[in-house]
């Protein structure tokens, strides 16, 4: 009988879990770049300290975002209406992920920086003299392929939704030519952040979604990486 409550727990756990995954979009998210984060550390000299220190990270990105959708859905029982503690209730939960997202930007960056610069040096030390002018020609492709694609799949319009995400487009274009012209892994390593902020905001908003993000950035990188490669 007890063996039976403890599988039964179990369960229940699990339950919790893949409901978390099915009905969230964030916790998707967050699923999926921790994939790609532990997929990378393979690829890396980690210690086994810094290991661990990954998977606490991880887990707490993840355990903040299932604490946060546990506490909308309770307040969602108890009332339905509008109430200024159920709003601070729901802001103080979102925070929590926020700052334990925050965390984990900051510790990637700790554990995967030192180990990246000296191979993104490594490359960008091949492009010399860029000319600037590329950038701002790519940039320009780069809209008006967006907006060709948003005419030919006849969804949202050249500056909101559609297909691709003209946002991500841009801001990974931008990304691509700071990372030639830069050539610093610092300063590429920031502009990245910032694109992913950029993408992540389209989500948020219900404007883009995932698929329409990774193809806007896509078509911004190869774009750009194709006229600096043909001109340099």
């Amino acid at each position: 009988m007890r063996i039976r409550k403890m599988i039964d727990s179990f369960n229940y756990a699990v339950e919790g879990i893949i409901y978390s995954v099915k009905s969230q979009k964030n916790m998707r998210i967050h699923y999926g770049i921790a994939t790609l984060v532990l997929f990378m550390a393979l690829f890396f000299d980690l210690t086994k300290y810094e290991v661990m220190i990954l998977f606490l990270t991880v887990s707490l990105v993840i355990i903040t975002e299932m604490l946060n959708t546990a506490i909308e859905k309770t307040i969602d029982l108890i009332t339905s209406e509008y109430h200024e503690l159920a709003k601070i209730a729901k802001n103080v939960a979102a925070g929590a992920v926020l700052i334990s997202s925050l965390n984990a930007i900051i510790v990637s960056y700790f554990l995967f920086f030192r180990k990246i610069n000296p191979y993104s040096l490594r490359v960008l030390e091949h492009v010399e003299q860029v000319p600037a002018h590329i950038s701002f020609i790519a940039l320009i492709i780069v809209i008006i392929i967006t907006i060709i694609g948003k005419a030919y799949f006849a969804k949202g319009t050249p500056f909101r939704g559609g297909m691709p995400s003209g946002h991500a487009a841009v801001s990974f274009s931008l990304v691509t030519s700071i990372a030639f012209i830069s050539r610093d892994a610092f300063v590429t390593t920031m502009a990245v952040l910032m694109a992913l902020l950029v993408s992540q905001s389209r989500i948020e908003s219900k404007i883009h979604s995932l698929f329409e993000i990774i193809v806007g950035a896509t078509v911004g990188v190869l774009i750009t990486i194709i006229l600096f490669r043909l001109f340099t």
